[in-house]
C-alpha cells in the first residue's frame, strides 16, 4: 500500500510537472519558434528527469539497469586504459643522439612488493660512425672495381698468346702470299693500364711493306683532310708496276686501302677459323663479335671473360709509331688511323718512374668511373688519358695522398675542355680528341661532371 501511495504521489508530481512542461513549450513556440521549442523541451525533460532521480527512490529495476550501466562504463574505461598511448618524443637535435625510449605501458602488471625491481637494459652506447674522406672512398673504389687480380692477368696472357700462335699459323696457311709480321699480343692488360676486364687485349697483325714501294701522306694533305689518319701511297709504278708488290691487289686509287683489308680479314675470323677448335685447345670458348665494326673476339674461361681486338696494322713514319685499319667513315674510308696508345702509355710510364707518381692509377680511376656511368661511358679512354698527361706535366707532386686532389682537377679539366668543345691532342695539336661527339653527348657529359665535381662521392 505505502508503495502504491509512493508510485502514485510520484504519478502526481509528474502530472503537474509535465502541466508545466506543456504550457512552457506553448508559450516557446510563440516566442522561439518551433526549432527553439524542441531543443528546449529536450532540456526540460532531462532536467525533469534528473529531479525524478534525486527525489525518489531506487526500485530494483532502476539499480540493476545502473549497476549494468556503470559496469558498462567501468568495461569502456578499462579498455581505453589498456591501449597504449604514444609518448610524444622530442626531435633529436642531431642524428648521433640516441632516441630515449618509449614510455612503459600503464597496463602493465605490477610485480609483487617485495620482489626486486626489473633491471632496465642497459643502452649499448652508437658505435661512432666511420666517415671516410673522399680519398679513402677514391682508394676503396680502386681496390673493390679498378684493380685486377694478378691470377686473372696471368690467365688472359696465357690465352692470348695461344689465340695469337694459333691465328698466326692460320693466315700463313691461308694467305702464304702476304707477307703477315709476328703476331704480338699487347695493350692495356700488358702496361699495367687494364681497368677492370672490359678492356680488349690488343692482338697486333703487323703487314711487311716494302719500304721502296710505298709511302706515307698525312691526313690533312689528302681529300680527307683528316690529321689523325696517314695515307699509304703506292710508289715506284714505272719502274715496279702493280703486282710486283703482294699488296698492290688491296689498291683503291693508288692507295693501300685500310677497307679492303678489313674485310678480307673479317671474312677470314667470322667464316674460315675453326674457333670451336681453337678453344678446346686452350681450354676455354672463343667466338668472334660480328655484329662488331672492329674486329673482336670474345674469350670465355671458367674464371673470367675478356675481349680480343685484332688490329691490322702497319709502321708509322716515325720509330714507335703505329697506324691501323680502322672502319672510318666518308672520305677517310681508305686512310689508317694514327695510334697514340703507344706513345701515351710510354710517356706515362716515363713520368711516374721518374718521380713514383701516381699518373697511371689516376688515368685507370676515371676510366673505372667514366665506365659505369651512362652518360660519361661514352668519353672513351683516348681523352681521359690526354687529360691525365696534361696534368702529369703541370702539377708536381703526384704522391699517393694527392690522389683525390688530382682525380677532381682532372674533372675540372674536362668539364672546361667540353665547354669549349676542344681537347688537343698531347703528340698532335691539331688533332682535337672531341671531334667526333655530338653536341647533346657534350651536354650530357659536362652535366654529369659538374654534378659530381660538386658531389664526387655520387660518382663512386
Amino acid at each position: 500500500m505505502a508503495e502504491f501511495s509512493q508510485n502514485r504521489g510520484k504519478r502526481r508530481d509528474g502530472e503537474v510537472l509535465g502541466g508545466a512542461v506543456d504550457f512552457l513549450l506553448a508559450n516557446a513556440r510563440l516566442v522561439l519558434g518551433v526549432g527553439g521549442a524542441a531543443v528546449l523541451g529536450i532540456a526540460t525533460l532531462a532536467v525533469k528527469r534528473l529531479i525524478d532521480r534525486a527525489t525518489s527512490p531506487r526500485d530494483e529495476d532502476d539499480a540493476k539497469r545502473d549497476s549494468t550501466c556503470l559496469e558498462d562504463s567501468w568495461q569502456e574505461l578499462s579498455l581505453l586504459k589498456a591501449t597504449p598511448r604514444l609518448q610524444p618524443q622530442p626531435r633529436p637535435a642531431a642524428l648521433s643522439q640516441p632516441v630515449p625510449p618509449p614510455a612503459p605501458s600503464p597496463s602493465a602488471p605490477e610485480g609483487p612488493a617485495d620482489a626486486d625491481p626489473p633491471t632496465s637494459p642497459q643502452l649499448c652506447s652508437p658505435a661512432p660512425s666511420v666517415c671516410l674522406t673522399f680519398q679513402e672512398k677514391l682508394l676503396a673504389f680502386e681496390r673493390d672495381h679498378v684493380t685486377v687480380p694478378v691470377a686473372h692477368v696471368a690467365l688472359a696472357k696465357q690465352l692470348a698468346g695461344g689465340i695469337a700462335l694459333e691465328l698466326q699459323a692460320y693466315l700463313r696457311n691461308k694467305f702464304p702470299e702476304l707477307p703477315f709480321g709476328a703476331l704480338v699480343p699487347g695493350g692495356l692488360l700488358y702496361d699495367g693500364l687494364q681497368a677492370g676486364a672490359a678492356d680488349p687485349v690488343r692482338l697486333l697483325v703487323p703487314l711487311v711493306l716494302e719500304p721502296d714501294l710505298w709511302s706515307l701522306v698525312p691526313g690533312v694533305d689528302t681529300v680527307a683532310q683528316d690529321p689523325r689518319c696517314w695515307a699509304v701511297r703506292r710508289t715506284q709504278l714505272e719502274f715496279h708496276p702493280r703486282g710486283s708488290s703482294p699488296w698492290d691487289r688491296f689498291l683503291v686509287g693508288g692507295y693501300l686501302s685500310s677497307r679492303v683489308l678489313l674485310e678480307l680479314l673479317r671474312k677470314a675470323l667470322t667464316a674460315s677459323v675453326n674457333w670451336p677448335a681453337i678453344g678446346s685447345l686452350l681450354g676455354c670458348l672463343i667466338r668472334p663479335r660480328v655484329a662488331s665494326e672492329e674486329l673482336l673476339l670474345e674469350v670465355q674461361h671458367e674464371c673470367l671473360e675478356f675481349p680480343v681486338a685484332v688490329l691490322l696494322a702497319i709502321a708509322g713514319a716515325q720509330a714507335g709509331d703505329l697506324l691501323l685499319a680502322w672502319p672510318l667513315e666518308g672520305l677517310a674510308g681508305n686512310l689508317w688511323l694514327q695510334d697514340w696508345y703507344p706513345a701515351e702509355a710510354a710517356q706515362l710510364r716515363a713520368l711516374d718512374e721518374r718521380d713514383a707518381g701516381t699518373r697511371r692509377r689516376l688515368l685507370l680511376l676515371l676510366c673505372g668511373v667514366c665506365r659505369g656511368h651512362p652518360a660519361l661511358g661514352r668519353l672513351g679512354r683516348g681523352p681521359l688519358t690526354q687529360v691525365v698527361l696534361h696534368l702529369g706535366e703541370q702539377e708536381a707532386d703526384w704522391a699517393e695522398e694527392a690522389l683525390g686532389e688530382h682525380f677532381l682537377q682532372a674533372l675540372e679539366l674536362l668539364i672546361g675542355s667540353l665547354e669549349r668543345a676542344s681537347l688537343p691532342c698531347h703528340f698532335s695539336r691539331g688533332v682535337n680528341l672531341l671531334d667526333g661527339l655530338r653536341e647533346e653527348d657534350i651536354d650530357d657529359m659536362g652535366c654529369a661532371l659538374y654534378w659530381g665535381l660538386r658531389a664526387p662521392e655520387r660518382l663512386l
